[in-house]
């Protein structure tokens, strides 16, 4: 089993910054990626970044060149920094693994969701 803990939602104003952490912990054989999703009310859960252990970061269009997802691999945490924010980035964010248990186990875990609200 895979337990994830997240950390670092809140209340912030228009154009302010939050940073989300995300540690994944029990039995962990290797990691594929680590990540952050969010849905809004009355939306898909949508990327907001996603970090492999090979291969390159994405992100969704809406947080390029305002949020940086990074990893500790020592730690097996992914941060999420979130700069400019905006009243559209109200959301419920959630983190997401991608990892194998065992070598022939691979396992996608969500995260309980961290609220994230932008308002004035």
């Amino acid at each position: 089993q895979v337990q994830l803990v997240e950390s670092g939602g809140g209340l912030v104003q228009p154009g302010g910054s939050l940073r989300l952490s995300c540690a994944a912990s029990g039995s962990i054989f290797s990691i594929v990626a680590m990540g952050w999703y969010r849905q809004a009310p009355g939306n898909q859960r949508e990327l907001v970044g996603r970090i492999p252990s090979g291969g390159t970061t994405t992100y969704g269009d809406s947080v390029k060149g305002r949020f940086t997802i990074s990893r500790d691999n020592a730690k097996n945490t992914v941060h999420l920094q979130m700069n400019m924010l905006k009243p559209e980035d109200t959301a419920v964010y959630y983190c997401h693994t991608d990892l194998y248990t065992t070598p022939g186990r691979r396992v996608i875990t969500w995260g309980q969701g961290t609220q994230v609200t932008v308002s004035s």
